[in-house]
């Protein structure tokens, strides 16, 4: 029986710093933004996986496969040194205007996530649209105790800072037409 009450003891002990080290949790953003434009319109600019041009952080698309699953894009992007960022299309359903996407490849540095996935819906009628854009990832640094760079604070906030940009920069050019 002692040594039943010291097993227990200890495992009792060790569980808080086991909780502590399981290192990083997948972390979400979703951002969604009204569009005074029909929901059609708005799929044909965002349906085109291998033109990426309505992201304004991109400079270049070189894109394979069209929007079929499977097919994939390099994004340059605009400043210094022209980093990429590569992309698989995994989800495609035309009728329910949804597309969901990963990043295969990208610095950190670039972009602080790690096995990203990303969906992107457009809702709405003849009039106006809805644009849903969310992400689940995991933070810059996968191991524990992060820089703060690549912690999940920045990790956030470099998502939701494109993810608005983005949408804003959408809004503004369909609205324009």
């Amino acid at each position: 029986m002692l040594k039943r009450l010291s097993a227990v003891a200890a495992v009792l002990v060790l569980l808080p710093g086991a909780a502590l080290a399981h290192g990083p949790s997948r972390l979400k953003v979703t951002e969604t933004i009204e569009i005074a434009a029909p929901a059609d319109q708005v799929w044909a600019r965002l349906a085109k996986f291998d033109d990426a041009s309505w992201i304004p952080a991109v400079a270049k698309t070189i894109g394979t496969g069209g929007s079929a699953v499977g097919a994939t894009r390099v994004l340059t992007l605009k400043g210094e040194g022209a980093p990429t960022v590569e992309e698989e299309l995994t989800k495609i359903d035309a009728e329910a205007k949804t597309l969901t996407y990963k990043i295969t490849k990208v610095d950190p540095k670039v972009l602080p996530v790690n096995n990203y996935s990303s969906t992107i819906k457009v809702s709405g009628d003849a009039s106006k649209s809805t644009v849903e854009w969310k992400a689940g990832f995991y933070r810059g640094y996968p191991n524990n105790d992060p820089p703060p760079e690549l912690n999940d604070e920045a990790s956030e906030a470099a998502v939701k800072g494109l993810y608005t940009a983005t949408l804003a920069e959408l809004k503004k050019s369909l609205e324009a037409k």
